[in-house]
C-alpha cells in the first residue's frame, strides 16, 4: 500500500511535467535606455547621463546597443509558465569636453593641466575621457500564452522582478568644476576676466545591485518539432543612486529604464 501510494504521488507530480515541457532560449536584442529618447537627459542635469551628454561629445546613439540573454522556462500549465532569465548589456565610448580644452601652464601662479574655454582658446590638447556603462538583470517572470502552446502563431505576454546589477565608470581627464580660478590674459584683454578648472586624472568606477521590474510581450514561431524562433519587446524599470565614486553634488539617481528589442531561438524539452 505504501509502495502504491508512493507512486501514485510520484505520477501526479510527474504527468504534468511530462505534459508541460520546458523550454529554453538564447535570445540577441538591441536595448534603448529611455532617458536617451528625445534628449530627455537634458531635463536632468544633475544626473550622470546629464552632465555627461551635455558636456562631452557623446551623442545618445553611443549608449544604445546589444543585448544578449536566456533562459529558462517551467511550464505550470498549457498557458502559464515561471522562467528564469538573465540579460547583459553593456556600452563603452570615448569622447571630449565640447566647451572646454586643455592647456599646459608653469608659471608663478599655475602649475598643471587646466581648462579654458574652447570658443577662445585652440589649447595643448583635449580632456578626454571614456564612459561606460553597463546593466545585468537577473529576472523572475510569470509568462502567459493566452492561446498555448500548439498553434501557428504564439504569442505572450507577462512580467516580473529581478535583481539589477548596474555599473557605470569614468576613466581619464575631467573638469573640476568645483575648483574654478580667476584669470584674465593680457595678450587677450577683451575677454576680460574669466575662470579656468584644473584638469584631473581619474579612475572611477561604481557598482551597486537594486530590485527593479520588467514588463514584455511577443511571439513564437514554430520552426521545428522543437524549435521555435520568438520576437520580443520587454521594458526593464531600473534606477540606482551611486554613492561613492562620483563627485557630483546632489547627484540623481542614475537611470538604465529602457526598451530591449529581440529575436530569440527556444528549444523545447
Amino acid at each position: 500500500m505504501k509502495k502504491l501510494m508512493i507512486l501514485v504521488t510520484a505520477l501526479i507530480v510527474l504527468i504534468p511535467a511530462l505534459a508541460y515541457s520546458d523550454m529554453m532560449t538564447v535570445r540577441l536584442g538591441y536595448y534603448m535606455p529611455s532617458i536617451l529618447n528625445s534628449n530627455n537627459y537634458l531635463s536632468h542635469p544633475n544626473s550622470l547621463w546629464g552632465i555627461e551628454l551635455s558636456q562631452m561629445s557623446f551623442v545618445p546613439s553611443d549608449f544604445r546597443g546589444g543585448m544578449l540573454g536566456g533562459g529558462y522556462e517551467f511550464f505550470l500549465t498549457k498557458q502559464v509558465s515561471i522562467a528564469l532569465s538573465v540579460d547583459s548589456f553593456s556600452r563603452e565610448t570615448g569622447g571630449f569636453y565640447k566647451d572646454y580644452v586643455g592647456i599646459a601652464l608653469d608659471n608663478a601662479d599655475f602649475q598643471g593641466n587646466y581648462a579654458f574655454p574652447a570658443a577662445d582658446y585652440n589649447g595643448d590638447f583635449e580632456v578626454l575621457h571614456s564612459f561606460h556603462v553597463s546593466m545585468t538583470p537577473v529576472q523572475l517572470s510569470l509568462k502567459i500564452t493566452p492561446m498555448g502552446r500548439k498553434t501557428r502563431l504564439i504569442p505572450y505576454v507577462g512580467g516580473g522582478v529581478g535583481l539589477y546589477f548596474v555599473s557605470a565608470s569614468i576613466r581619464g581627464s575631467i573638469v573640476d568644476f568645483s575648483s574654478p580660478s580667476p584669470v584674465s590674459d593680457p595678450d587677450r584683454p577683451e575677454l576680460g576676466t574669466f575662470d579656468i578648472y584644473p584638469v584631473v586624472p581619474v579612475q572611477l568606477h561604481e557598482s551597486r545591485t537594486v530590485i527593479g521590474g520588467h514588463a514584455f510581450a511577443g511571439v513564437m514561431f514554430p520552426i521545428g518539432y522543437r524549435l521555435t524562433l520568438e520576437g520580443e519587446a520587454r521594458y526593464h524599470f531600473a534606477k540606482v543612486k551611486f554613492l561613492h565614486a562620483f563627485p557630483y553634488p546632489d547627484f540623481e539617481a542614475f537611470d538604465l529604464s529602457g526598451l530591449s528589442l529581440s529575436v530569440g531561438l527556444n528549444y523545447w524539452f
